[in-house]
């Protein structure tokens, strides 16, 4: 590892500009790491799905389980990527199954859930350390980094689910309102029910495409999180500050050397002089200077200053008095001791009781004083009297789907008219059946129905009456109603007396209006 190849600047940064710093470089790389997470990931989401098939829930959650496993392989690229060494797509994917060999039931058990994962997942697979020496390199990285480390986590979970969610909601507004209206969703979120489980692998295999984008990331911040931690534990940048100051004089060293070989003859000599002054070893030893004398000396410069500044303040205090000296006692004025007294002889709870009521009475008194000014104004909000509101009739719709409603439009006997039309015409019958519906729902049942509604809204509507028999009417009518409108497809030939009968025991032998 070289520092000075890297890629980016090596500088102590904030753990949220670390978390940045992540970002970018995931950025950088972006084509290179989803495409390597995908061939990865989506193989093995698809032979889960095939083994459990009957389980989709239990595919997304080991699928889940798997994810360190599959997070070292981004690890991998961006580590060569930060020093130069950008690997290709082939040579990342050889490598896969070697990063996999180093402690993986480890990181796929009792580690699986430690919050910190991304960030400690280098300690492993590019320090290589394990045991002990692992322990004490993740004691050390996490003490100044364990919360950044642990919110990265979490904020990613809640960022996963709000995509998986948001990505569900945007598949769901892509689906055909037909095809909606055969929807049970008692059935689909039943577990006995095998009728949709290819909705739910459908709809669970979001969460892997979207692990493409975002796990990545999630590994790029984790990595530059241990790489600031590191770059302050070991001085990275004062490191990268002496090898560029190395190579800059790198080139003048043989020169300076070179100048000091030729100027050394023209210096000097240099002898050793015996200075005449210097005490003799004998009158070191006849010194008068004992142990305590220079203990006494140094406490002496110890207690003057400027090691010491002693200082004599004088302040009350409640408790118990103390010795004084006269001088003292004379200084203070009598009427402040006799103040401090009488305050310290258990008179708190008679000055707290007079400022409570001091206090409410002020409070009484603000609002006395505002509900006197503003008199008026209250007499004539308490006087105010709601306006009734008289119900507001809405003339029926005249046409709905392009259909005529109204009740004159219609013939006398519904269903015989049906019937007569079915054979050459059943898009004019089936448009017939359909807009007496209408006109039945809003004359009869009061059904509000706006020009703008959709034909889910009116269903909606219908199913808020608790009418089972008008509800299953109304949704077969629908359906084959949009069949025939939209997708021009004609219904079967028994549906004709189905549906007559069927309006028949709703409204009567020939009843129209």
């Amino acid at each position: 590892m070289r520092l000075s190849d890297a890629t980016v600047v090596i500088r102590p940064r904030t753990t949220w500009e670390a978390m940045d710093l992540g970002v970018l470089m995931s950025q950088q790389h972006r084509r290179l790491l989803m495409t390597s997470w995908a061939i990865i990931t989506l193989p093995a989401y698809l032979l889960l799905t095939l083994l459990l098939w009957d389980s989709p829930s239990l595919v997304v959650m080991l699928f889940w389980w798997l994810k360190p496993a599959f997070d070292r392989l981004p690890l991998y690229i961006l580590s060569k990527a930060l020093f130069g060494e950008t690997p290709t797509l082939r040579q990342a994917l050889r490598q896969w199954p070697a990063l996999l060999k180093p402690q993986l039931l480890a990181s796929l058990t009792w580690r699986r859930l430690s919050l910190s994962r991304s960030f400690l997942m280098p300690v492993v697979q590019l320090e290589g350390l394990a045991g002990e020496a692992r322990q004490q390199r993740i004691r050390v990285l996490l003490q100044r980094n364990r919360g950044a480390s642990q919110w990265l986590t979490i904020i990613g979970m809640h960022l996963e689910t709000a995509l998986w969610f948001g990505l569900m909601a945007l598949f769901y507004l892509f689906v055909p309102q037909q095809v909606e209206l055969q929807w049970d969703w008692e059935t689909l979120v039943s577990a006995a029910e095998h009728d949709w489980l290819w909705f739910e692998h459908l709809v669970n295999f979001l969460y892997p495409l979207l692990l493409i984008l975002w796990e990545p990331v999630y590994v790029a911040c984790g990595f530059s999180l241990y790489l600031n931690r590191r770059t302050i534990l070991e001085a990275w940048d004062i490191e990268l500050v002496f090898r560029r100051l190395r190579q800059r004089l790198s080139g003048v060293a043989p020169v300076l050397l070179l100048l000091a070989l030729v100027m050394l003859p023209l210096a000097p000599p240099a002898f050793a002089a015996e200075d005449n002054n210097a005490p003799d070893s004998p009158r070191l030893l006849n010194q008068p200077l004992t142990s305590e004398a220079a203990r006494d000396g140094i406490e002496a410069i110890l207690d003057a200053p400027p090691f010491k500044n002693p200082e004599t303040v004088t302040r009350y205090r409640f408790g118990e008095e103390t010795a004084e000296s006269a001088d003292e006692t004379e200084a203070k004025p009598n009427w402040l001791k006799a103040l401090f007294k009488w305050l310290g002889s258990q008179r708190f709870d008679i000055a707290a009781a007079l400022i409570q009521i001091a206090l409410w009475a002020c409070l009484i008194g603000a609002i006395v004083w505002l509900a006197w000014h503003y008199r008026e104004r209250l007499k004539a909000l308490v006087n105010r009297r709601p306006t009734p509101r008289l119900p507001i009739e809405r003339a029926a719709p005249a046409r709905m789907f392009g259909l005529d409603i109204r009740e004159e439009s219609l013939p006398t006997d519904i269903a015989a008219s049906v019937e007569q039309l079915w054979a050459t015409q059943p898009r004019e019958a089936l448009g017939l059946l359909y807009r007496a519906l209408l006109s039945r729902l809003y004359h009869d049942f009061k059904i509000p129905l706006k020009p703008s509604d959709t034909e889910g809204q009116v269903l909606q509507r219908v199913e808020q009456l608790k009418q089972d028999n008008l509800l299953g009417f109304s949704k077969v009518l629908t359906l084959h109603w949009q069949n025939i409108a939209y997708g021009h497809r004609p219904p079967p030939t028994h549906l004709q007396q189905e549906l007559c009968d069927g309006w028949r025991g709703l409204f009567g032998p020939g009843a129209s209006r």
